[in-house]
């Protein structure tokens, strides 16, 4: 007789007639652990405990089935209906069981592809055509089949039988072009906007350039507005001190498309490199920029005047060039890695 077991023949006892003392006497217990009993195990008989017992056990097999699963990295339906199986052998669990713990239905479990001789040929087709030209997918494998072979074989039937040869393939997602850091100064220069708000609700606009070569910031100019006038502006100062450069990079805003920026560019012999509209990814050295800008200035303030906001970004573009280590160059300031080149 186990311990739980003894304990609810006890409360039974106790359900029958029998008194507390009584009890006490016969089992060598104090009438704390009685009643401490009684409140956790009170209306639960050996018949119900039973059953909680096997559920429990059936919920730990289920999580060590799963645990088993997840180490494979079992993704498709083929695979778990394998790891299925070998829970039903290896730990003499129901099919029912192993099906809930692996995510399958027993239909699947229970099915076993029966290919005709017509469908045999088109798997044959479809191993052949995937083998030859492994990146084409089920669309280009058809269309072939159908134009250029003239097999006029059902879509429904020939993609069932794809699925079966687990021929899918994984979509993969474009990868942003990693751009090209330069390996001088001047060569690339970087430039964008960004957007807050004054204490008053007024809109705060910054214009932020940085050189791609050692990621320096060159430039946060603060005011309500910044047209392309401004922009220009902002630029000659840099270069008065900075020297030029032989390209910029920006988006397609309003401020970098307008005439006056073109024809000063071209003036000064600066290529204006355009990103494709809606990829910030191609333009992301300043949009890391503008993250640390964020993160590490804008957030950290409020502004009361246009003046103050100036003054603010002055001091912390200063301490970004020269103090704060960038990953992207190997953990050192802007400034260090200029002195090194």
């Amino acid at each position: 007789m186990t311990a739980i077991t003894k304990i609810l023949a006890i409360l039974k006892q106790n359900e029958n007639g029998v008194s507390v003392p009584d009890l006490r006497r016969e089992h060598g217990m104090s009438s704390a652990q009685f009643y401490k009993w009684r409140a956790k195990f009170g209306g639960i008989d050996a018949s119900l405990m039973k059953r909680l017992k096997k559920m429990y056990a059936e919920e730990r097999l289920v999580a060590e089935i799963r645990k088993e699963a997840l180490e494979g990295k079992v993704v498709k339906p083929s695979q778990r209906k394998e790891m299925a199986i070998n829970a039903v052998v290896e730990h003499s669990v129901s099919i029912r069981l192993a099906c809930r713990s692996l995510g399958i239905s027993e239909s699947c479990y229970h099915y076993n592809a029966k290919l005709s001789g017509e469908n045999a040929l088109v798997a044959d087709w479809l191993l052949r055509l995937t083998y030859a030209n492994k990146q084409w997918g089920f669309g280009l494998c058809f269309l072939y089949l159908r134009n250029m072979k003239g097999l006029r074989w059902n879509h429904k039937r020939v993609y069932r039988i794809y699925r079966e040869l687990e021929l899918n393939l994984r979509i993969k997602r474009d990868k942003p072009e990693a751009l090209i850091v330069p390996v001088a100064i001047n060569q690339v220069w970087s430039m964008d906007f960004m957007s807050d708000s004054l204490i008053d609700g007024r809109t705060l606009r910054t214009f932020n350039a940085i050189d791609d070569y050692n990621r320096e910031g060159l430039a946060i100019d603060v005011d309500l507005s910044i047209p392309s006038l401004r922009v220009i502006r902002s630029l000659e100062q840099v270069i008065e001190w900075r020297g030029k450069p032989a390209a910029i990079r920006c988006d397609n805003g309003p401020e970098h498309l307008s005439g006056e920026l073109v024809t000063w560019a071209n003036k000064h012999k600066i290529t204006i490199l355009y990103i494709q509209p809606g990829k910030p990814t191609q333009n992301a050295y300043v949009e890391r920029f503008n993250r640390t800008v964020r993160h590490e200035w804008l957030n950290m303030y409020v502004f009361d005047s246009v003046e103050q906001a100036q003054e603010l970004a002055t001091d912390w573009l200063w301490k970004y060039n020269n103090e704060r280590p960038n990953m992207a160059i190997g953990g050192i300031p802007p400034k260090q890695l200029l002195k090194a080149a």
